[in-house]
């Protein structure tokens, strides 16, 4: 088919307006700073017994298989990642700088719902929401399978169903349809000691601030997800230093898409100008063969009649 110059400048107008449709700034799904309403976890880890009744709730919450060796204490033999069917998993660390011999703590991890999240500033297809309310929640109509989420997030949580037939991200949506109907996240609803406490936000950084200052030789003085990447929804109060149970150190404090967004701007230019500039080349190049064709032709004539000559 002859590519014409009407069909030339067509083509590329249709491309680049669905492309630059799709592809509009990623930073436009994160909510900028948290909400005033925003709805936090705040998690005492001198108050976990290690019971893993939040993982059981959150399996049923969430329809996902019982938790592996559910009571019994061989699961804490090996550390735990979520997985795709296990959005929370509760671990045990030994305290070696503890008097008293053997001494362990218990931690449970799940996504931490930054409050303006790595994930959503790299989804392309808008899968991932940061919501006022606090939840960071997946679409999986929207999902591209690209797991760019997965590489973005600085606390690795997001997992794909690598095993799935239709795969996809999975990962804890602070159980976001419990909480628009006014419910506990299942995880807090079963806690029995008191370990996990849900409300607002700015609460239970107060809330926080109250029990290092009534107890400073009980905890150590730092609130773990006030600051780390940006600030968390989940918040983590200890006895021993974050990196002791497993939390991740050396995170910046600056929201991750900070860090990202003037290159991620440029994405919707380059997806743009990608597909006219392909065509130029392809233009230029068919072009170009088809005048070499010509010249051959034309010299393969010029032998020819040399050579009847």
């Amino acid at each position: 088919m002859k590519l014409t110059r009407r069909m030339f400048f067509k083509a590329n107008a249709v491309g680049a307006a669905g492309i630059a449709g799709l592809a509009r700034p990623a930073s436009a799904s994160v909510a900028t700073g948290a909400s005033p309403d925003a709805l936090a976890m705040l998690v005492d880890t001198t108050r976990c017994v290690g019971c893993r009744a939040c993982e059981a709730a959150c399996s049923e919450a969430n329809g996902n298989a019982e938790p592996a060796l559910l009571g019994d204490d061989r699961v804490f033999d090996r550390h735990r990642d979520t997985e795709p069917q296990a959005y929370t998993v509760v671990n045990r660390y030994p305290v070696p700088e503890s008097a008293v011999a053997g001494d362990v703590r218990y931690i449970k991890t799940q996504c931490m719902h930054c409050v303006e999240p790595a994930c959503v500033s790299a989804c392309p297809g808008r899968a991932l929401e940061k919501t006022a309310a606090g939840p960071v929640v997946y679409h999986g109509e929207r999902c591209l399978g690209c797991r760019y989420c997965m590489v973005a997030c600085p606390f690795d949580k997001p997992k794909f169903e690598y095993t799935s037939a239709v795969p996809y991200v999975r990962k804890c949506l602070f159980c976001a349809e419990r909480q628009a109907r006014g419910l506990l996240p299942a995880c807090a609803e079963v806690c029995p000691s008191g370990a996990l406490q849900f409300g607002h936000r700015a609460a239970l950084l107060e809330e926080a601030r109250t029990r290092i200052y009534q107890n400073p030789t009980q905890y150590v003085h730092h609130i773990y997800g006030e600051h780390e990447a940006g600030g968390t929804s989940w918040l983590y109060l200890s006895d021993v230093q974050p990196e002791t149970l497993g939390l991740k150190a050396g995170l910046s404090t600056t929201p991750y898409p900070d860090l990202t967004r003037t290159a991620l701007s440029a994405v919707p230019v380059v997806m743009t100008l990608w597909p006219p500039l392909l065509m130029a080349l392809y233009a230029f190049s068919h072009r170009r063969d088809r005048n070499g064709g010509d010249e051959t032709t034309a010299g393969d004539r010029t032998i020819e009649e040399g050579g009847h000559a």
